[in-house]
């Protein structure tokens, strides 16, 4: 007998000799509920019952990856090239136990096996160009400094720009900006292509539009790349350092940066 049992056995004897839980329990150095619990184990299955029973949980949240489990989650991923989130969904489907998607991942990292590479996309990219001159015109407004704002248009198909500066971005200078373009521009606007600014969307702005029968056309929110010739127009002024302009030289009517028609090839 193993030298826990052998003290139980002797805790059960001297409290049956004595009859007395409190003495017992000063002479052993033990509480009243473990007599109890050894006694009554010691009464219904002898010597038996005194030897200690598995403390292990009935359920462990912290299970760890068995061998099978762990070599079943590589087969996964290295015969059919599934992330984590499909390996979990297939051994709960067809293999009838879940493990957690960081279980998984520990798994795998522990492998040292590479991350998934998606493949590059080979087709072209589309080009938005148009084939004819004034069918599409990209604007937008950019703030250069405080009090100056520059109006950048620039044509689809040809690539001819008309810039302006103005004090202000208000639908008035808008106005303005919109009848340089269609003076300055050797064809005819069929479209504008703006973002969702304010500016653009001006109940006079859209008359004017309509006056001129010039179709608006606002690209979605966050899909800046749209209008990326004119994105690509500013961003070229700023790397040549275009933007020196004091807001006192700014007039209200926007004249204080020479319009041109400057041809864009970037």
């Amino acid at each position: 007998m193993e030298s826990a049992p052998r003290q139980r056995l002797k805790w059960v004897r001297m409290y049956a000799t004595t009859k007395n839980a409190g003495l017992t329990c000063d002479r052993c150095g033990i509480s009243r509920p473990t007599l109890r619990e050894w006694s009554r184990r010691f009464a219904q299955l002898g010597e038996a019952g005194l030897v200690g029973k598995s403390r292990r949980p009935h359920r462990m949240p912290s299970r760890k990856v068995f061998n099978h489990e762990r070599d079943l989650i590589l087969s996964l991923r290295r015969e059919r090239k599934l992330g984590a989130r499909r390996i979990q969904i297939e051994l709960r489907l067809l293999h009838a136990f879940e493990l957690s998607i960081t279980s998984i991942q520990n798994v795998l990292n522990r492998a040292a096996v590479p991350p998934l590479r998606k493949p590059r996309w080979t087709h072209p990219p589309q080009r938005y160009s148009r084939p004819v001159p004034g069918d599409r015109v990209q604007m937008d407004t950019m703030r250069i400094a405080p009090g100056v704002y520059q109006y950048t248009a620039v044509d689809d198909c040809s690539r001819l720009r008309v810039l302006g500066v103005f004090p202000r971005r208000t639908a008035a200078n808008t106005l303005k900006f919109l009848d340089r373009v269609v003076e300055e521009m050797p064809f005819a606007i069929q479209r504008i292509q703006t973002d969702r600014g304010g500016e653009f969307f001006a109940e006079q702005v859209q008359r004017w539009l309509a006056t001129y029968a010039i179709k608006f056309r606002p690209i979605p929110p966050r899909s800046p790349h749209l209008n990326g010739k004119e994105e690509r127009s500013q961003h070229s002024d700023v790397d040549q350092g275009l933007h020196f302009i004091a807001p006192s030289n700014v007039g209200s009517d926007g004249q204080c940066l020479v319009a041109a028609m400057v041809q864009f090839r970037r």
